[in-house]
């Protein structure tokens, strides 16, 4: 099956053409100006247009556990508690991540920041290139400039959460932006929040294809997703009040979202899926699947990690997640057996398999969590209860048995970590947010065979950059 369904009948290389010259450079480099996507006739035709944004949908799933989602997913759950890191592995770069022991100079440590930026500049420039646009159809340029908008913010996003104080750039004017300075994490956190508020606006209701038409496919921004991420941003900043109200437009809207079983939440096109990325390569199913499964042979060079044993020690008795979620792979040492167990919710690793399952990037299930915390945090217990146990309860557990405010904050960031176990770095932006990874990390990075210190919650600025820009300072 041809893994570039998402084009639609758009010409790949037309993409090839848009995205070669701009993709590799960086925002904050002075260069000349890029000389494919910010030329005038792109905008031109709502076919064009609509093949810059899923070029940059195709961006941000590029293969490679150091690049795209397999980064985002797998080098911060390396450096959180959720992976063990096979001891022959010589992987240099998994090996800083895992013993967090990232420094401004590491070569390793330059794959976010150098991966959503350039998505960044794409974003910019399709607002000026959307911004007033009159040569589109009303519903297309309406449409993609929302993707635009909802694409930046969540870039912000996770440049934010993991750098911290983060240039905010947002034009296309090389010459300024190479000499922008980190701004604070405040004012990048409110442009995320002006960025999704007018995009969902902007965006549509339903699914749509890059005609626009309505299909049955997930990997198109919606109204849904700018909520789902806004109710994400509302709860990490501390708004309580529009975290339960964001997550609550996204829960209450049934004809589109219900909760999955077990098994069929990662499926493509799933009811717990509120936004998905189509996979890209050709002959493969999702990343995570050909990154995490282990074979009989049990952890190698291209599978080099498996579940820690304090992720299997947080699973609850009777846990069906445990079964459903996490494969398990018994190695035969010469007499002797090794259980790894494994990431299992994407299942389908083998070259030329049906195409079955999509990355999924924001899904329902969090949403409840979302909820379930900020009504905590505003002192509804029975409200934050209820959303609690729907997550509970479909993983064949049973209700919480937490009956006051501090109790139900330490359940739900404990049902965070089992629900959403390397999806994300959920779990380390949790431990982060929440000021648990000083009580766990120590413990933790020393027993990965490195030493933790409160300035590794962030990751260093690469030194590269710092080198550009006079004004950009590295971390303290």
């Amino acid at each position: 099956m041809n893994r570039f369904n998402i084009v639609n009948k758009y010409n790949l290389a037309l993409l090839i053409l848009l995205f070669s010259t701009a993709g590799c450079r960086k925002l904050v480099e002075v260069e000349g100006p890029p000389t494919g996507v910010s030329s005038g006739n792109v905008y031109n035709s709502d076919a064009t247009a609509a093949a810059v944004l899923t070029g940059m949908y195709i961006n941000i799933s590029t293969a490679g556990q150091t690049t795209g989602i397999p980064a985002l997913n797998y080098l911060t759950a390396l450096s959180a508690d959720e992976l063990t890191l096979y001891s022959a592995s010589t992987n240099t770069t998994q090996i800083a991540y895992y013993q967090n022991n990232l420094n401004p100079g590491n070569v390793s440590n330059n794959h976010f920041w150098n991966w959503l930026y350039p998505v960044i500049y794409k974003a910019n420039d399709a607002v000026e290139g959307l911004t007033g646009n009159t040569a589109l159809s009303p519903a297309a340029s309406r449409q993609l400039l929302g993707e635009a908008l909802f694409m930046r913010a969540f870039c912000y996003f996770y440049l934010v959460n993991l750098y911290g104080n983060v240039p905010l750039i947002t034009g296309t004017d090389y010459t300024q932006n190479a000499i922008t300075p980190r701004t604070p994490k405040e004012k990048v956190y409110a442009q995320i929040i002006v960025d999704l508020t007018e995009a969902q606006q902007l965006l549509s209701d339903l699914y749509l294809s890059p005609a626009m038409q309505e299909t049955e496919d997930r990997v198109r921004p919606t109204r849904w997703a700018a909520t789902a991420l806004l109710a994400r941003t509302y709860l990490f900043t501390g708004d309580w009040s529009n975290a339960e109200k964001e997550a609550g437009k996204v829960i209450d809207h049934t004809p589109l979202f219900q909760p999955g079983s077990l098994d069929d939440i990662f499926l493509k096109n799933s009811t717990e899926a509120i936004w998905q990325i189509q996979p890209v390569l050709p002959g493969w199913n999702t990343n995570e699947a050909s990154f995490y499964v282990l074979t009989e042979a049990g952890p190698n060079y291209n599978t080099p990690s498996y579940l820690s044993e304090a992720l299997l020690l947080s699973f609850e008795d009777d846990d069906d997640r445990l079964e459903h979620w996490a494969g398990k792979a018994e190695v035969d040492m010469g007499g002797s057996t090794i259980t790894y167990h494994y990431p299992y919710k994407y299942k389908v690793y083998e070259y030329g398999s049906p195409v079955t399952e999509y990355e999924m990037v924001l899904r329902l299930g969090e949403q409840f969590l979302i909820r379930a915390e900020a009504r905590a945090q505003l002192e509804d217990i029975s409200g934050a209860q209820e959303d609690l146990n729907l997550i509970r309860n479909r993983a064949g557990l049973g209700s919480t048995t937490a009956t006051t405010k501090e109790d139900l904050l330490t359940a739900i960031l404990h049902e965070r970590q089992v629900e959403l176990f390397v999806e994300w770095g959920s779990r380390w932006l949790d431990l982060k947010r929440t000021g648990q990874a000083a009580i766990v990390m120590p413990a933790i990075t020393a027993a990965k065979g490195g030493s933790w210190t409160s300035s590794q919650q962030l990751y260093p600025v690469p030194l590269t950059e710092i080198q550009r820009n006079p004004y950009l300072v590295p971390n303290p």
